[in-house]
């Protein structure tokens, strides 16, 4: 791949692995959101949440690339002024909310396919995401790269195989599933929380060499970060509706496969994916901290680091407690809103008529 491809693209890899999240690479988030809709309403919600992430994605990377910020701390101050701790505020409970639903998935992994204890598959996951946090840009973007290969990898693979298996239910499912529902408003809460991924995704943006190249990427972003999900929700539709009351809707698919090698290869990228996501996020907080300090011609400590990756690890365990289910039914639908208001709406409007104003 050529090294432009490697920038347009980075953004939307970046994004797309902190999508993932403990939610959607469970397959919880797409029963959620959009195959508890049934099959049809369930496409429709995700073009809109596709449509919804390429256009903040595009907004987002090149309003970044023109004002030279790239970390959420100046992006916000140049998009919103004064107020832009209002965002810090739901970034922060973004970021717990996420590293919990990350702890619950890992320890529901751990018991689940290897039959180990619940904290240890909770520690060495936010093991994995601490240490990341500590390394910085360069290794967690060659880890983001790299780690996207095997999941797109195992992700076409279980799509091929269902489809081989079960391939005739798919048609019957739709055939069953009624046209209407509130496919657009799930549609908008579903991109909405994710746009957090938009924000870690940022830090690539400084690769790219001209406005042209960040509208090219940040469209890909939103087909990037959605690809997984639609091939997960084709996979999962011969199982609807019965599989919408599974916890873990994609044990539930894998079973149906009959293949224990696969389960433990779909599992072992799963764990991958949610050090992406935590490692992400928090790497997002390390890296306004470090536009603060560098704001005040100072450099930030090499301590201070791992300390925030401890602190909001250590938070998050607690939320942990309530289960991955309510976590993503409750948590995430109560902060979509905030999202909305706060960057959607301000990055497609007033973000648009600062990049003209600066053109």
């Amino acid at each position: 791949m050529n090294s432009r491809m490697r920038r347009i693209l980075l953004p939307g890899l970046i994004f797309q692995s902190t999508t993932i999240a403990g939610g959607y690479g469970t397959g919880r988030e797409i029963v959620e959101y959009f195959l508890s809709l049934g099959p049809r309403p369930g496409l429709a919600a995700m073009a809109v949440s596709t449509l919804i992430w390429s256009a903040v994605c595009a907004a987002t990377f090149v309003f970044a690339r023109r004002f030279g910020c790239y970390d959420y701390r100046a992006f916000f101050q140049h998009l919103l002024g004064r107020p832009w701790q209002a965002f810090e505020i739901v970034y922060v409970a973004q970021l717990l909310l996420v590293l919990a639903v990350v702890a619950a998935a890992a320890g529901a992994i751990a018991g689940g396919t290897f039959g180990a204890p619940y904290a240890l598959g909770v520690g060495l996951t936010l093991g994995g995401v601490g240490l990341l946090a500590f390394l910085g840009s360069s290794a967690i973007e060659r880890f983001f790269a790299g780690w996207s290969v095997a999941l797109y990898a195992v992700w076409i693979t279980l799509f091929v195989w269902s489809a081989v298996k079960f391939g005739g239910d798919v048609g019957q499912a739709f055939e069953a599933s009624s046209a209407g529902g509130a496919w657009f408003g799930s549609g908008v809460r579903y991109a909405g929380y994710n746009l957090a991924s938009a924000i870690v995704a940022m830090m690539a943006v400084r690769h790219l060499r001209s406005s042209r190249e960040a509208v090219q990427s940040g469209l890909l972003a939103g087909v990037i970060g959605m690809a997984p999900a639609l091939l997960f929700f084709v996979a999962a539709v011969p199982h609807w509706p019965g599989i919408v009351s599974e916890v873990v809707p994609a044990s539930f698919v894998l079973d149906a496969l009959g293949s224990k090698w696969f389960v433990v290869a779909y599992q072992i990228v799963l764990l991958g994916t949610l050090i992406e996501t935590g490692s992400g996020m928090i790497h997002a907080v390390n890296e306004r901290l470090a536009g603060a300090w560098q704001a005040r011609g100072r450099d930030l400590a090499r301590w201070a680091r791992p300390a925030v990756a401890i602190a909001a690890l250590g938070l998050a365990l607690g939320l942990a407690e309530f289960g991955l289910v309510d976590l993503i039914a409750r948590g995430y639908g109560t902060i979509t809103w905030g999202w909305v208001a706060l960057y959607a709406v301000p990055v497609l409007t007033v973000g648009l008529w600062k990049l003209r104003r600066r053109s």
